[in-house]
């Protein structure tokens, strides 16, 4: 006999109920007759990490809340004959934790590509194409720096991570140590979705991204987080400031993280009066035109290469592309320098609009989740199009230069959302997916209607008919709270993007309305901005600001793969009162939404609170006045991940 996603959680929870009462030691003749069964499982308290000063029972950050810092500063050179970038950087590490550190963990992702890492045997036959032949990061200095003195520290690599083991522990609650590394690498043609280069008509275009070895987090959570870099996870990274420096031919324009420090010695001076232009300008102004691109007077006057200097305060990641190909235009919104890099390729006709919208479709997005959410953080916002098909980024992100029109738009809005979740919000992304990309898709959602309108393409993904669709597929068999490496591929998109974004939908229009859930979301972002969350920090401040036990929710949503099926069954009548008949038919809890038309055709609703599923998955709603009902429907306005809606409406038997 097949049982219910409900009897089956009922089957384990009266099993486990059963051995802890006859351990107990109470009397067979008792344990052996157990009460009918109810949904209690499904409403009991979330089982959450114990609170404590650090992170507390609201989910706001506690008195002793502490995370470490990273700063870099950074000379790098691309040598385009060769596709290399050279490197030194130096790292200064402060241990706020109340821990003496006597080893440090160092992320070095570009060993991805080296032949034989874990990554290639995880991702080959896939897009990326795996390692390569001369893949993989080369070090030619690693010290430290402790209390004056320079050393070479022992030091072990094991694919994408290095371990430095000390000799001196740096100290608790502000101690300090630099970190010099020089190192090179090869740039792989397509690097694993986040970084890469293809070759335009006017030169090659370089995406540079995980490309400067970084510190890895250290948490209260579970301290060191080293885990390796396969491709399909991303990352979870530490902020500080960024002063870096990026030498190419003269001829090659840089777009990066941070504001440009040394326009006058890289710019012309007409592209600096076009730049000034641009900064108070809501139309979109040329720094480097389509008819400019690769002619001598577009660059400043000399030999040998430029250097760029760029500076960044307080992000947790720097990223930047580089091309001689660069058609650059800029405008601003709000006082921020929004600005896009493309190659010709990028252009796109009257009817499909390409690269040359891309700085007023960034507009369009600061904007609205500036008045919606939380304003944008910082002072300007880059799109670069090359061979990456969307990556985001600190202050610029990357998008595939084929895109045109609403896809173009919505990849553009789609990583620039990301600017609030997981750069702003920094959580760990290689865990916990769904916590930047599956918020990041609930804002999608509201962005793309509000430009287009009913007729945003990209909000069909978000849609419950697209929902209960993928979750009928046989590949729904894992939770959206597994951890992104661990998720099948052909999984990804919908448990880390789609069913979590469409989760947070359900809980801002169905669960608590809009006002409240948009005080709770806008309040998460103000607890944790820099700072590093964890699932439970989410799930108890939307539960604190809102005022709601959402245990059911997240278990059912989060936690599960469980289905939804509300059903109207009947209508009776007694003691002159009308009875509509509901039932719960799968382990998913949600509201009822129930329309009631009586003959005449007047109809009513009736909200019904998920409470009603607390005893028993049937409710019988009494409509007192017994007037002639002919038609019921539950979820009447389709908003429920339903998967049968044939039994979503009863209607009154027609006597012939």
């Amino acid at each position: 006999m097949m049982l219910s996603h409900n009897a089956r959680l009922r089957a384990v929870a009266l099993a486990g109920a059963f051995l802890a009462f006859a351990a107990s030691g109470v009397g067979a003749q008792t344990a052996a007759s157990p009460l009918p069964p109810t949904n209690q499982e499904i409403f009991a308290p979330l089982p959450l990490p114990a609170p404590s000063r650090i992170r507390t029972a609201s989910g706001e950050p506690g008195p002793d809340y502490w995370q470490q810092r990273a700063d870099y500063r950074i000379k790098v050179a691309l040598e385009p004959e060769s596709h290399r970038i050279r490197g030194s950087e130096v790292i200064l590490y402060t241990n706020n934790s109340p821990d003496a550190l006597d080893e440090l963990w160092i992320q070095l992702e570009q060993n991805l590509f080296r032949p034989g890492s874990r990554g290639s045997f995880v991702n080959s036959g896939t897009r990326w194409r795996g390692a390569f032949e001369g893949g993989g990061i080369e070090l030619s200095r690693v010290e430290v720096v402790q209390g004056g003195k320079t050393r070479r520290p022992k030091y072990s690599i094991d694919d994408t991570r290095m371990r430095i083991d000390l000799d001196e522990p740096i100290p608790p609650k502000g101690g300090k140590i630099e970190i010099r590394i020089d190192w090179t690498f090869v740039v792989p043609e397509y690097g694993a979705d986040r970084l890469g280069r293809f070759q335009s008509v006017d030169g090659w275009v370089y995406e540079l991204a995980q490309w400067y070895p970084r510190m890895y987090v250290y948490d209260d959570v579970r301290g060191w987080n080293p885990m390796p870099y396969i491709g399909q996870g991303e990352f979870y990274l530490e902020y500080g400031d960024f002063d870096v420096e990026i030498t190419v031919p003269r001829d090659y324009i840089v777009v990066a993280t941070g504001e440009l420090q040394n326009p006058q010695e890289v710019l012309t001076a007409t592209q600096r009066q076009r730049l000034e232009r641009a900064r108070r300008s809501a139309e979109t102004i040329h720094i480097v035109a389509p008819d400019e691109v690769g002619r001598p007077d577009s660059r400043p006057r000399g030999s040998g290469p430029l250097t760029w200097r760029f500076r960044a305060s307080n992000v947790r990641d720097f990223a930047w592309a580089a091309s001689r190909a660069f058609i650059w235009d800029a405008a601003s919104w709000d006082g921020i320098l929004v600005m896009s890099a493309y190659p010709r390729e990028g252009l796109g006709t009257p009817e499909q609009p390409g690269w040359e919208m891309s700085t007023q479709y960034v507009r369009q997005s600061l904007a609205h989740y500036s008045e919606m959410w939380v304003r944008y953080p910082y002072p300007v916002a880059i799109n670069v199009a090359g061979i990456v098909g969307g990556m985001e980024y600190p202050m610029i992100v990357f998008c595939s230069v084929n895109a045109r029109g609403q896809a173009l738009f919505g990849v553009t809005d789609h990583e620039f959302g990301h600017t609030w979740f997981p750069m702003l919000v920094g959580n760990d992304e290689r865990r916990h997916a769904w916590m930047d990309e599956g918020l990041n898709t609930l804002l999608n959602h509201y962005s793309n209607l509000a430009y287009y309108g009913a007729g945003a393409q990209r909000v069909r993904a978000t849609s419950p008919d697209y929902i209960v669709e993928r979750m009928l597929e046989p590949t729904h068999d894992q939770p959206i709270m597994t951890y992104a490496d661990h998720l099948r591929r052909d999984g990804l998109g919908f448990l880390a993007y789609r069913k979590p974004g469409f989760g947070l939908i359900l809980l801002r229009e169905v669960v608590l309305g809009p006002e409240r859930f948009d005080a709770a979301f806008k309040e998460y972002i103000r607890r944790w901005a820099n700072k590093h969350p964890q699932p439970a920090d989410f799930f108890r401040t939307i539960e604190d600001v809102s005022g709601e036990d959402l245990s059911w929710f997240w278990r059912g949503w989060f936690y599960s793969t469980a289905l939804l099926d509300q059903a109207a069954d009947s209508v009776t009548t007694r003691e002159g009162a009308t009875v509509v008949h509901l039932s719960n038919r799968e382990g998913l809890v949600m509201p009822v939404t129930l329309e009631v038309e009586y003959a005449g055709g007047a109809t009513e609703r009736h909200r019904l609170p998920v409470e009603i599923w607390l005893h028993a998955d049937s409710y019988a709603l009494e409509l007192p006045g017994g007037r002639e009902v002919v038609r019921v429907t539950v979820d009447p306005d389709r908003k429920l991940p339903d998967v049968r809606r044939e039994n979503d409406t009863w209607r009154k038997a027609v006597v012939p």
